[in-house]
């Protein structure tokens, strides 16, 4: 089956964080490349990404979902959550019957819906005792909702792949360009899709680190990305704040 067009609604791992293009300016991300993969197939294809990194459930299902809905793609993936669950105030029974409501409303306009169950992000980051029973609920909801409402699930959490830091970006929150790539071509197969057999490549690993380079590493991360993430919460704000869509509306590619 081929699709005309194609929504993709979440946050920074819908962005594209951090994939950077080569000119350094926009995130790329998965859903980029799924894109242009598709449009390879059907002339007239029209995209659109409208997640914003930092973007609570809430926000994202209030704000993106109705734009969504307006224009009616044939083809929408869904991603949002993992902020929530890395917050105090966790609401997991609300936000997964929600989810569920956002699939089936996604899924009665006839479009193909596209869900995850997330890779797991907890074995690089503090608070893993917290956050990873959080994880597995949402992903377990996602797994409910997808098989209740007929969405297409890319199941990362069982790749694990996933579990090494080479597909990782230095902040360990973020995929880099492999992980993003591996990520485009679950997405692609889960659409019955051939993608481009090098985004599968296991990368190679890099030489063993000693433990006093580890504990520098995690003094810089530490310091360069744990601490500003902190004071953002303690003062209310998002990585999200002023960041508007990278691409608002159905446009062709270039």
């Amino acid at each position: 089956m081929g699709w005309r067009s194609f929504v993709a609604i979440g946050d920074s791992f819908t962005e594209g964080m951090d994939d950077l293009y080569p000119d350094g300016t926009v995130y790329r991300g998965w859903a980029d490349l799924v894109a242009q993969r598709l449009a390879e197939d059907e002339p007239g294809f029209t995209y659109a990404n409208l997640a914003v990194r930092g973007r609570l459930f809430d926000r994202i299902v209030d704000e993106q979902v109705p734009m969504a809905l307006r224009v009616g793609p044939d083809l929408v993936s869904f991603a949002a959550g993992g902020n929530d669950a890395l917050r105090r105030g966790f609401d997991g029974p609300a936000l997964t019957k929600r989810l569920d409501d956002v699939v089936r409303t996604l899924r009665a306009t006839g479009a193909d819906v596209i869900v995850f169950r997330f890779a797991d992000v907890t074995r690089r980051l503090p608070g893993r005792r917290l956050v990873l029973p959080r994880a597995q609920a949402l992903n377990d909801a996602i797994g409910v909702s997808a098989r209740r409402h007929g969405a297409k699930l890319v199941d990362l959490w069982a790749d694990e792949e996933f579990y090494s830091p080479l597909l990782w970006s230095v902040d360990r929150l973020h995929l880099n360009e492999l992980g993003h790539r591996r990520v485009a071509a679950h997405v692609l197969t889960a659409l019955d899709v051939k993608p481009d057999p090098d985004w599968w490549v296991e990368p190679l690993a890099g030489p063993v680190q000693s433990w006093a380079a580890r504990r520098a590493a995690d003094a810089r991360w530490a310091r360069q990305h744990f601490a500003p993430w902190v004071r953002r919460r303690l003062t209310g704000r998002s990585s999200g704040d002023h960041v508007v869509a990278k691409r608002p509306t159905l446009t062709p590619l270039d």
